[in-house]
């Protein structure tokens, strides 16, 4: 599959949020796996160290293990066409992470480094929540080619998500766009949809910093049965209208990530 950590990858792209509860570790996995079901060589690299989600999303059972080489190299799981690497597959869902943060930020540089990931033409990050410690360091010492900001349309996700953007832009990572999720809720008996949190939030706040608006997701039971079952709703519906609208946004993070420049490491900057 070729050498450890990030050196034949062509993207490295983070999906991050300010605030947790968005649902963006499941907006993660479908776009990866939209990614790949584009024909692209994707990889899915869960970054949060104290509630990593992926291996249930990816429906991995607790205690499968990646495969380890010469002790130190980890050989990513292959799960629905991509390829993951959690702190979840080193750890027991119920083993809670107690760890500070210079600690957290130092496994998972780890985990990046001594991951197999090989020659893929995404890497996509699911981000720990927030816009801390963890994230800054992340989008420094990594060479990001962009962000994708996941919010939900009410008031608060979007102030938190305007801060996930800044920080973003203080280290030269362009936002490639957003992705609004539960941006409606679909009626399981009779399919009519209503925006219950309003919907201008995130398409003003993309407009505001002249981002994408990548994709509007609805809050709908199927997504979270999928979800829940290890089985995203790309693959388990895969003709149906939720994956279409991934698949829209997957070819969009595609075509901005053509249009990047080359990445490189990130310098902040202090001026607003």
């Amino acid at each position: 599959m070729g050498h450890q950590g990030v050196g034949e990858i062509k993207h490295i792209v983070a999906v991050a949020s300010g605030k947790g509860g968005v649902g963006k570790s499941t907006v993660s996995t479908n776009l990866a796996v939209a990614t790949a079901q584009l024909g692209h060589r994707v990889g899915l690299l869960d970054a949060d160290i104290y509630g990593p989600s992926q291996a249930r999303l990816l429906g991995v059972e607790d205690g499968v293990m990646p495969d380890v080489i010469d002790e130190k190299i980890f050989v990513p799981i292959q799960a629905h066409g991509i390829y993951a690497m959690s702190m979840a597959f080193l750890t027991r869902e119920k083993t809670p992470m107690v760890w500070r943060g210079p600690m957290a930020s130092g496994a998972l540089q780890q985990m990046i480094d001594s991951t197999q990931w090989g020659s893929l033409d995404v890497l996509f990050v699911d981000m720990p929540p927030g816009t801390g410690d963890i994230q800054l360091t992340l989008s420094q010492r990594t060479k990001l080619s962009g962000a994708v900001v996941v919010t939900t349309p009410q008031d608060i996700a979007l102030i938190d998500a305007r801060r996930a953007i800044e920080m973003f832009q203080k280290v030269s990572v362009p936002i490639l766009g957003m992705v609004q999720n539960m941006a409606s809720h679909i009626c399981t008996n009779c399919g009519h949809e209503d925006p219950v949190f309003g919907h201008a939030g995130g398409e003003s706040l993309a407009d505001e910093y002249e981002a994408t608006l990548l994709a509007n997701i609805p809050l709908s039971r199927n997504i979270r049965e999928t979800s829940d079952a290890g089985r995203p709703i790309t693959v388990s519906e895969s003709d149906g209208a939720v994956a279409s609208l991934y698949r829209t946004a997957a070819a969009s993070v595609v075509s901005a990530l053509s249009r990047t420049e080359a990445p490189r490491t990130p310098t902040i900057s202090m001026t607003d």
